[in-house]
């Protein structure tokens, strides 16, 4: 019986290697693109539940110093709740540019409105 040449069953074994890798990186690409989606939605969620408690939290403080009960808890909130939900925005034009930068290979404008003021 002959064998095959130990060098062309080195190549051919590199090959089904290389392919089972290929195959590896394109299925993980994708579960690494959807955990990072759901990573950065818990990262906005988050952002807004901060802005909210550190609200509250000043304005309950500001209350119990100064004794004026709901009036500063109430206004604090709703600033948190503001500052919460620009934050988010910010967050989204964030993830709008890297979609946008992944999409066309090129980076956006440097001068581009970022959701302030």
């Amino acid at each position: 019986m002959t064998e095959p040449d130990p060098k062309a069953r080195m190549k051919a074994l590199e090959a089904r290697i290389a392919a089972a890798r290929g195959r590896k990186d394109g299925e993980k690409r994708h579960q690494e693109e959807h955990y990072s989606q759901a990573q950065m939605a818990w990262r906005m969620v988050i952002e807004l539940v901060a802005g909210l408690c550190i609200g509250f939290g000043m304005g309950f403080g500001l209350d119990y110093l100064f004794g004026t009960t709901p009036f500063l808890m109430v206004i604090f909130t709703l600033l948190g709740f503001v500052a919460g939900v620009q934050t988010m925005i910010r967050s989204a034009n964030e993830i709008q540019r890297r979609g946008l930068m992944n999409d066309t290979g090129e980076t956006p404008a440097e001068n581009e409105d970022e959701g302030h003021g």
